[in-house]
């Protein structure tokens, strides 16, 4: 369909040429006129980098100079050399009887644009590019799902070493979205953006293998292969075999399954990152699509291959061997299993009496204990839901006069804890219910970081919620004060609405230049709520979670800063006054 033109009087040419710029406001465009080499040009008068007025820079030679950041532009199209600014909107000019005409009619598809620009930021890493384009396609109706996927794929393709953090909190944003205020949703995703873009920064691209031609492997032959080729650290091998199955056309949970067993060959290899990257990438493609399998998954096979296992670990060896415990487990796992299904109708009621047992000091009870919670009709992913709760209670009660560092490792294990529980819930299997057992042993190796415990906090007294949750951004505006806020959301959650603190902490975790470990602790946390909403040991993970943000606060906030700018941008304000 033809566009109709819409031309407006803008000014006389005598006063275009006599100025040689001149700002004017036609129907409510800012815009600027130019008069050089005989002809006069009409541009939006806002520079798209940060919106210092362009009737202020210099033309030579027929570029446009804006003089706050020197970005450069054609004056004949608008568009730009410098990619770090956007293409400037130009207006077509006629001039009729000695004045100056310009057509407002609007050209293009602006979204297409601004997902072409989201590309430009991914592929230069250039922060305020992606937070500009993410804001206007979401303000546009774009589903947030575009650009994650967007993301997703730019990451998968050009991070030679495949799946790492970048992607993990893309894919922890993208989950976090349901639960944070709508104005934060698109800060959200620009996190995740820019966590992606600048993992991949500066490395050379991934060059995915192609899968096995014409194979008549099936899938329990590509699972057997893999799991020997990561065995043996062959990642090329390993990553063959995922791809392959992928275009076998093996289901979600069949590749998951794959993938787990993998993982969990070895004792918590990695400190559980590669099994939660794992999660992160089936999650992931349960958003962007399963069709993308073999691109996204694959890149995950060399941090397999060339994990560190607990095997090797002093820690796991001495002065009791981890190892040995669980390898014994492991022969009476099929026989617990299949004891436990006699249960399963009438449930299972020993959660209560496992957490003790979990939290203690002998590794031998912890396993045996877990195998009669089998036998007894414990579901695997209700198991594992328990593990990683006492995970969450080893940051609910670190106390601060631990090393910093020491945050951390309590934070792997819950982290681990919950992607064996997710990855359960998606793909049950008696390879991976092995990750229960490696969580609890991580679990008990961690009781030294609760040495003295700090104490759970408790309400004390009838509370103003909404009072209570404006106190919290000061509080965390503050170092040290992670005792101060668990007490804080300890007490709101005794009459508050946890679905709005839940927003508050997401919007607190936003506004902090992002952390790895930060971003893993609070995503896993509102996780792991979901499967305890109503109950104590859920207010006790959101009291963890908020205790992990309040010790990593605050921070310098430059990414807020950029995000504040685009948003500026976006309404319109005049950012150089």
């Amino acid at each position: 369909m033809e566009t109709k033109a819409n031309f407006v009087r803008a000014a006389s040419l005598e006063d275009v040429e006599r100025a040689g710029r001149l700002p004017v406001r036609v129907e409510g465009h800012s815009l600027a006129l130019f008069s050089t080499g005989g002809r006069v040009y009409a541009l939006d008068n806002r520079c798209p980098h940060m919106g210092f007025p362009l009737h202020r820079g210099t033309v030579e030679d027929g570029i446009l100079t804006c003089h706050w950041h020197h970005a450069r532009f054609d004056l004949e199209s608008g568009g730009t050399f410098d990619q770090w600014a956007d293409d400037v909107r130009i207006f077509p000019v006629e001039v009729r009887d000695g004045e100056v005409w310009v057509d407002l009619t609007p050209r293009g598809d602006r979204c297409e644009y601004r997902r072409s620009r989201l590309r430009d930021g991914l592929e230069r890493n250039i922060s305020l590019v992606m937070a500009k384009s993410v804001i206007s396609l979401l303000e546009a109706g774009e589903d947030p799902a575009e650009p994650f996927r967007e993301g997703l794929l730019f990451g998968a393709r050009y991070r030679r070493n495949g799946w790492g953090a970048g992607l993990t909190i893309h894919t922890c944003m993208m989950n976090l979205l349901p639960r944070l205020q709508p104005e934060d949703r698109p800060r959200a995703l620009y996190h995740g953006l820019s966590a992606v873009a600048g993992d991949s920064d500066g490395t050379p691209p991934r060059f995915p293998l192609r899968p096995l031609p014409d194979t008549a492997a099936d899938l329990p032959t590509l699972k057997h292969w893999f799991r020997r080729f990561v065995e043996v650290r062959d990642a090329e091998g390993a990553e063959r075999c995922i791809v392959s199955a992928a275009r076998s056309g093996a289901g979600h949970r069949q590749l998951a399954d794959m993938l787990f067993a993998a993982a969990t060959d070895h004792r918590y290899i990695d400190a559980g990152h590669p099994l939660d990257f794992t999660n992160k990438a089936c999650e992931a493609l349960d958003v962007a699509g399963w069709e993308h399998a073999g691109l996204v998954l694959s890149g995950l096979a060399r941090g397999y291959a060339n994990a560190g296992r607990m095997e090797e670990s002093n820690s796991w060896r001495n002065p009791v061997d981890l190892v040995e415990i669980l390898d014994d487990a492991f022969e009476q796992l099929p026989a617990a299993l299949e004891a436990g299904r006699e249960h399963h109708k009438k449930g299972w009621s020993g959660r209560e009496e496992l957490v003790p047992v979990l939290l203690g000091e002998d590794p031998q009870a912890i396993s045996d204990a877990l195998l009669s919670a089998l036998r007894e009709g414990a579901a695997e992913s209700e198991l594992a839901g328990t593990v990683a709760y006492t995970a969450a209670l080893r940051i609910a009660r670190f106390p601060t006069s631990n090393e910093f560092g020491d945050w951390d490792t309590a934070l792997h294990t819950f982290t681990f804890a919950n992607a064996v529980h997710q990855g359960l819930r998606r793909a049950p299997s008696p390879e991976l219910l092995r990750g229960v057992f490696d969580a609890a042993m991580s679990v008990y190796l961690d009781r030294f970081l609760n040495v003295p415990p700090a104490r759970l906090p408790e309400p004390d007294g009838e509370e103003d919620p909404e009072a209570l949750l404006k106190e919290l951004p000061d509080l965390l505006n503050r170092q040290q004060q992670v005792d101060e806020a668990g007490r804080l959301v300890a007490r709101y959650l005794a009459a508050g609405d946890p679905d709005r603190l839940m927003a508050a902490l997401g919007g607190l975790l936003l506004r902090e230049d992002r952390d790895f470990h930060t971003i893993q602790a609070v995503e896993a946390a509102f996780r792991q709520y979901e499967a305890l909403r109503g109950r104590q040991e859920g207010d006790a993970v959101l009291v963890a979670a908020t205790r992990y943000l309040a010790a990593h606060s605050p921070t310098v906030r430059r990414q807020g800063q950029t995000y504040t700018i685009a948003r500026r941008l976006q309404r319109g304000e005049r950012i150089f006054e």
